[in-house]
């Protein structure tokens, strides 16, 4: 059985320096593990995000993007960092998850942003938000500048070097992978 990695960017804009992250982190995540991966962005989940109170509102585009979100086995989640914190619609999106739908979920957190003013983004708005849905976020969150990519593909090799930190703290969740992948 694979277990479903779903990675997460809370950008509208394609293509997207914060979508290519999260894509290139599950790219190696799931050739590592073997995971079945689904890769989402805000524009995957539509205009309904908008206007919606609760789960129910959201019209069947956004309810597949959050049902993929919550029935994951691992999330990536990834940010734009917009004025040193994530962006509305991504916060209103996270907002509509219930806390128990995240609960003991392993979560990989990442921002992107324009040089590294804004990198502990990633300690203190995501990881604090994943903390509140009891969610385990790695210890090894991964921001990239825009130093780090090139026609939207990631070029720097501290970053890849980070990356593969904080990839493979995911083996104290997977261990089974993490075997099998070794051999």
């Amino acid at each position: 059985m694979a277990f479903k990695l779903v990675g997460l960017a809370g950008s509208y804009n394609r293509p997207s320096k914060t979508f290519a992250l999260v894509n290139h982190i599950a790219a190696i995540a799931a050739e590592r593990y073997g995971f079945e991966t689904q890769v989402h962005d805000l524009t995957d989940v539509g205009p309904s995000l908008g206007l919606a109170q609760r789960q129910n509102d959201l019209d069947s585009n956004a309810a597949r993007v959050l049902e993929d979100v919550v029935e994951a086995d691992f999330l990536i989640v990834g940010s734009p960092t917009y004025k040193g914190s994530y962006p509305g619609l991504f916060k209103h999106f996270i907002d509509l998850i219930d806390p128990e739908q995240l609960r003991a979920k392993p979560i990989l957190i990442t921002a992107t942003g324009g040089g590294d003013r804004h990198a502990l983004m990633v300690e203190h708005q995501l990881r604090p938000l994943f903390g509140f849905f009891t969610a385990h976020t790695l210890p090894t969150a991964v921001y990239a500048s825009d130093r780090d990519f090139s026609d939207y593909r990631v070029v720097s090799e501290a970053l890849q070097q980070r990356i593969g930190f904080a990839v493979d703290e995911l083996a104290a969740f997977f261990p089974q992978q993490a075997l099998a992948a070794a051999e």
